[in-house]
């Protein structure tokens, strides 16, 4: 299908980062407010309750540069945390415990599955989906904290580990950089990218999930096992042509990741009918998913501006379970 796109227009700084020549059908994520990318960071320190660098205090005790205490040693304590000067001036072992380190750690989780090329209004799905991970990331990098980067779909992962300020971005950029294939991989989903998170023993931090979430939902286990631990913010991009179904006659439709091909008569109005409900039902369960589970959720469309979408989306309230009430 051809995706249509507008003439192209000047766009911030942001919007050119990795240099990437934009054409009529891939046209990048267009122009970002410098405004609104304000905004939108005020909000989401907001969300994260202030955890910046130097910002907090960490909780409990851990690995850090700051002295907590120092405490006489039990059995089972780390013997490489024994202060031996502390010991030398009481003749009793003595551990060090450290205030833990108080950087906040950002994992942002890109969906590069070929249904991300679909587009069908102003944008591909791909193209918001850069445009959204440049600017959270661009927020979660800055003041020495640490942004991770995991693409997901086309059957692999690719991770850059977590790293502070220009170094984290640059593993971004270089993430944003590479086109998801076209097609093939099979059915994708981010249940893999979780895991490799989880099993990730970092601080608590933040999770952002940038994806259609069109495959199959085997990550809700994982989703729900971090979700304690873990502060996290599904970003679902959306194309207005997977929820409605124009008449159009008759239509060949293609899977991308399965190849599967379906011919359909757009032209039968009960056929349509059946499709706007059925797709209504499954982001209504989605949806659903991810409120249970207390997932900030937004939805940024192909069609027309998603920057004040997102920017809107931080600024409503939650209740006490993280969900926007």
């Amino acid at each position: 299908m051809t995706v249509a796109a507008p003439a192209l227009r000047p766009a911030s700084d942001l919007a050119r980062i990795g240099s990437r020549v934009r054409t009529a059908s891939r046209p990048g994520p267009g122009p970002i407010s410098d405004r609104l990318v304000r905004q939108l960071e005020l909000s989401l320190d907001r969300r994260v309750g202030g955890r910046m660098s130097g910002d907090h205090l960490g909780i409990g005790h851990g690995n850090g540069l700051e002295l907590d205490r120092i405490r006489p040693y039990e059995p089972g304590d780390d013997v490489r945390k024994i202060d031996w000067n502390a010991t030398a001036r009481t003749l009793i072992p003595q551990v060090r415990e450290d205030v833990p380190d108080r950087q906040l750690t950002a994992w942002l989780l890109l969906d590069h599955s070929p249904s991300m090329h679909f587009g069908t209004a102003d944008r591909r799905k791909i193209d918001v989906a850069e445009g959204a991970a440049l600017v959270v990331g661009r927020f979660a990098a800055r003041r020495g904290n640490r942004l991770g980067v995991i693409t997901f779909g086309a059957g692999r992962e690719t991770v850059s580990p977590p790293a502070g300020g220009s170094r984290g971005m640059l593993g971004l950029l270089r993430s944003v950089a590479t086109e998801p294939p076209e097609e093939g991989g099979g059915p994708t989903s981010p249940a893999s990218a979780l895991a490799l998170v989880a099993a990730i023993r970092t601080t608590p931090g933040v999770i952002i999930i940038v994806s259609d979430f069109r495959g199959p939902r085997d990550w809700i286990p994982v989703m729900s096992e971090i979700a304690g631990r873990h502060s996290i913010v599904a970003l679902e991009i959306v194309d207005p042509r997977e929820e409605r179904l124009v008449d159009v006659g008759d239509l060949t439709l293609v899977d991308p990741e399965t190849g599967r091909s379906l011919r359909v008569d757009t032209g039968d109005r009960r056929l349509r009918a059946e499709f706007d409900e059925a797709a209504a039902a499954d982001r209504a369960a989605l949806a659903f998913e991810f409120k249970r589970l207390a997932v900030r959720h937004l939805r940024l469309s192909t069609d027309g501006p998603w920057l004040p979408t997102l920017a809107q989306g931080f600024t409503k309230t939650q209740d006490r379970a993280g969900r926007p009430a």
